[in-house]
């Protein structure tokens, strides 16, 4: 699931559709074939199923949110974790939807706690805040992010909360994706700008946890780290099951375990 921060971006990953005009205008991307270059910016095209971000914050109703976050690639059930390996084994990251909630511009958002490992040591601890719109969407409200160092906290580099310092809630998984849409994720200039392309609807993925057909891959960048491609793979009720750097790295996290409630 991931998010953005200072080491790896998602979280991460909103439409208001008909319930809020104010927020519809079309960002959707030109093309549904499969990219696995470089993150230059698609062509717009009209696309009802794929929202703007507001362009303030007050353009945010906290009428137009549910309660509970059921969208199909990325179902947020309080209680439920998922683990995930990458770089050969050494590198660890759990991901825990928690029963906490706080208010972020009136909408109560539901917080799930990431947390990364290095050789067993923990280096990252991310919050990320994230609600459901009627319409399924869900919204990226922001993220508290700790850089870990001997246990310590070096850094909270790339945290943003929409409503402060300009940031707008962005967009991290949309009710109905279809190849080629484009969405902003992260709106906090300066901060967390990223942005999501949907490269394929029907791809098939084996992880640890399983194999998945018709899985959801979308590819992300920003503006802020131009040389930084990553690659994530959803599946239908379950969520990100894989993370792939293709371009300014080579990370990998793919899942191996889900607990459930």
């Amino acid at each position: 699931m991931r998010t953005s921060r200072s080491r790896r971006r998602s979280p991460h990953r909103r439409r208001l559709a008909a319930l809020v005009p104010l927020l519809l205008v079309s960002v959707a991307g030109c093309s549904g074939d499969a990219e696995q270059g470089s993150g230059e910016a698609s062509p717009v095209r009209a696309a009802e199923s794929t929202p703007a971000v507001p362009k303030s914050a007050s353009d945010v109703d906290p009428d137009d949110f549910v309660k509970h976050i059921d969208n199909p690639f990325l179902p947020l059930e309080p209680g439920t974790t998922l683990r995930y390996e990458g770089n050969g084994g050494d590198d660890e990251e759990i991901v825990e939807v928690t029963n906490r909630t706080r208010e972020i511009l009136g909408v109560t958002v539901t917080v799930v706690r990431d947390r990364v490992f290095e050789n067993g040591d923990l280096v990252e601890r991310t919050d990320d805040w994230y609600a459901q719109d009627r319409e399924g969407n869900v919204w990226y409200f922001g993220e508290d992010s700790q850089t870990i160092d001997k246990g310590e906290v070096v850094s909270t580099k790339g945290s943003w909360e929409a409503g402060r310092n300009g940031a707008r809630p962005g967009i991290v998984m949309l009710a109905n994706p279809r190849a080629g849409d484009t969405y902003d994720q992260e709106v906090a200039p300066g901060v967390a700008e990223d942005r999501a392309k949907v490269l394929l609807t029907d791809d098939s993925i084996t992880v640890p946890f399983g194999s998945f057909d018709d899985a959801l891959r979308i590819r992300e960048t920003t503006p802020l780290e131009p040389d930084v491609v990553e690659q994530k793979y959803y599946a239908n009720g379950v969520g990100q099951v894989a993370e792939r750097e293709i371009k300014g790295g080579n990370e990998r996290f793919e899942l191996v375990s889900v607990q459930r409630p």
